[in-house]
């Protein structure tokens, strides 16, 4: 504000005495009226209008108290400004006319505040600072910090689990090459047809059938979707006393959903591949009605009124949904609130990951396939120890809506079979843009049926399973030794830092209310936690940035081959896969016996896998590898001894 400047002669020390009731009182407003007020402005104003118009004596009577009202003005607002910005933002450096402010006494509690406070900076590696400015930084944080926290708090973590207000910063995993870019994003896969399909004459041989399979058992009326249903759910009821793998059948909501499909056909409407074949759903997606418990203690009563983008995909589909499968609690590993998932290939040792319910059912022919997810590893981990076939896709590719979150960034939902084919209609029937997740997009994959591999140049890594190599490269793909060339050396601490911090403002609520002491395993995420209460903005944006470098150099890496081939479990490619967003097939490569086997004999068994990686929106690449390996080979086609362990062994119901 500039003064009004009066043209009449200044006497200040003339007038002072005469005019000390005046500015008495114009003091007094000034000081009642909030710092940088209007009000307080237009007031100083009316009150030098009541002078002007009450003065009659000397020209000086007036031209005293419009100085001192402005002074008084002036001071007041450059005071206001220097104290909010000098303190907290160090960009007003003007002093001229600043009313003093007394020095505040250190308390004894101040004190002891800003040395506790230089004491814990060695945790946040920032114990550089010096006494004053740790007293600073201790002032700044009680009346800037923490309030504004609490304030943020109160407008978005009231409630748990990240389904309202995500964040507005979407990462991409796109390189922006648009190597796919002629292609319709809504165009379907031309499917492969299963002429000549015929119905097996018992039920187990039905549960492990294909999708395509099981479809033109559908369409051609050999099998109704009612049929399907009841098998499936009496298997889930069969086996999932040993597996614990199942947290809710939607018994009623699939009957209703398998009628549908019944009187669609009935009425000579066909939906496609996925027309009546029962699946299920990890038990962090939301379907109304029925409980999304999230795996968890805390959580294990939650009914949410929310359809997930998934299912509703699903569900227009003509898919029937049999049951919510086990997620580890929270979606970390495999124990839950109701124990533990076990691996139907070997049922002493468990299934390992979050996806573990849908990895076991699919593997014991409980569902044709399942929707799982992944943010590090629930979805490889699992089904490579149950010997399943999985695809996690280009990350952005399903829709997250109704989805528990744990990193937006990370996130990703993909499709559990017991074959690649299959994987692929599950992925051309999901992907797509939801208009409710910023970060999912219409990736726009080529038909993976379609791909001519023989075009192809693969490398392999000393990880391969040396079969696929092998058989790919009688096939017709070039196949050439391999590294995975990058020179950041925190890539397991990136993605533990990204992942913590995420989940933790997911959660913040759970952990400060002390709901993480109700959870299932005291050794995970209680304690990942708490240490990510610790990590800084400034180290959390700084590992996003190493991240972004890990991104250029592994895109650098994929110019000399089309995709590569490595160890599916590898924790530094598990890491490094999520962190950039490049898609992996899971593909069983065989078998091996399992430690410490009885004298007898066993014909429980070790699965043996590999991973097919592929550059981001280059998911058909991977689908059309692992679907020329599996047209000669049978691992993907084999049965887990669930009931069958062998003469020499026990059928074992062992309690957690």
């Amino acid at each position: 504000m500039v003064p009004i400047r009066s043209s009449l002669p200044l006497h200040y020390s003339e007038c002072k005495a005469k005019h000390t009731t005046t500015l008495s009182l114009t003091a007094t407003y000034q000081a009642r009226m909030p710092r940088g007020s209007l009000f307080a402005t237009l007031l100083l104003l009316l009150l030098l209008s009541l002078l002007e118009a009450h003065s009659q004596a000397s020209p000086c009577s007036m031209a005293c108290s419009s100085k001192s009202l402005w002074s008084l003005l002036s001071n007041r607002a450059q005071s206001y400004s220097y104290t909010l910005n000098c303190r907290y933002h160090k960009i007003w450096k003007e002093k001229k006319m600043v009313i003093p402010v007394p020095q505040e006494v250190e308390t004894e509690e101040m004190i002891s505040d800003a040395t506790a406070l230089k004491k814990a900076l060695k945790f946040f590696d920032a114990d550089f600072f010096n006494e004053s400015k740790v007293k600073e930084m201790a002032k700044g944080a009680e009346e800037f910090n923490v309030p504004a926290f609490r304030e943020n708090r109160k407008l978005v973590a009231s409630e748990d689990g990240g389904l309202h207000n995500p964040s507005v910063l979407v990462f991409n995993s796109s390189w922006g090459e648009n190597i796919n870019r002629a292609v319709d994003a809504n165009d379907n896969f031309n499917y492969p047809s299963y002429e000549k399909v015929q119905r097996p004459s018992n039920e187990e041989d039905i549960a492990f059938m294909t999708i395509t399979e099981l479809g033109e058992l559908i369409k051609t009326k050999q099998i109704t979707s009612r049929e399907l249903t009841d098998i499936i759910l009496k298997r889930l009821k069969r086996y999932n006393p040993v597996l614990k793998a199942v947290v809710t059948l939607t018994e009623e909501l699939a009957y209703q959903q398998a009628k549908k499909a019944d009187d669609l056909l009935a009425e000579g409407h066909y939906l496609g591949p996925l027309h009546g074949i029962p699946y299920g759903l990890k038990d962090i997606i939301a379907v109304p009605h029925y409980r999304t418990t999230w795996g968890s203690t805390t959580f294990k009563d939650q009914v949410l009124d929310a359809e997930a983008w998934v299912y509703k995909k699903l569900k227009a589909a003509g898919a029937v949904l049999v049951a919510k499968l086990v997620s580890g609690s929270l979606a970390y590993d495999d124990i839950w609130f109701g124990g533990r998932t076990r691996n139907p290939w070997n049922v002493l040792e468990f299934s390992t990951g979050s996806s573990a319910g849908p990895a076991a059912s699919t593997s014991a022919g409980l569902v044709p396939f399942a929707i799982g997810s992944e943010t590090a590893g629930s979805l490889t981990y699992p089904a490579a120890r149950c010997g399943i076939t999985c695809l996690r896709p280009t990350f952005g590719t399903i829709g997250r809506t109704g989805v528990m979150s744990i990193s937006e960034s990370l996130d990703k939902l993909g499709p559990i079979c017991r074959s690649t084919s299959d994987c692929a209609i599950i992925i051309d029937t999901v992907r797509g843009k939801d208009e409710n997740d910023l970060s999912s997009r219409d990736v726009r994959l080529q038909d993976p049926f379609q791909v001519d591999i023989s075009k192809l140049t693969v490398g392999y890594l000393e990880s391969a399973e040396m079969e696929v190599v092998n058989v790919l490269s009688r096939k017709g793909v070039k196949m050439v030794p391999f590294n995975l060339n990058y020179t950041v050396g925190s890539v397991q601490s990136i993605l533990n830092i990204t992942m913590d911090v995420d989940m933790l403002a997911h959660f913040d609520r759970w952990q400060r209310e002390g709901q993480d002491d109700q959870y299932e395993a005291q050794d995970q995420w209680p304690v990942e936690l708490r240490r990510a209460r610790l990590v800084p903005a400034v180290d959390y944006i700084q590992a996003q940035r190493a991240r972004g470098k890990l991104i250029r150099e592994v895109r650098d890496n994929f110019k000399e081959v089309d995709a590569f081939i490595g160890n599916a479990t590898d924790w530094e490619l598990v890491c490094l896969g999520n962190l950039v967003g490049i898609p992996v097939l899971v593909v069983p490569t065989g078998f091996k016996p399992v430690e410490d086997a009885p004298k007898g004999g066993t014909n429980r068994r070790t699965t043996e896998t590999t991973g097919i990686y592929a550059p981001p929106d280059q998911d058909h690449i991977a689908l059309a590898l692992a679907m020329a390996y599996q047209s000669v080979t049978d691992h993907h086609k084999q049965r887990p001894p669930i009931d069958n362990v062998g003469p020499g062994d026990e059928v074992p119901f062992p309690s957690d």
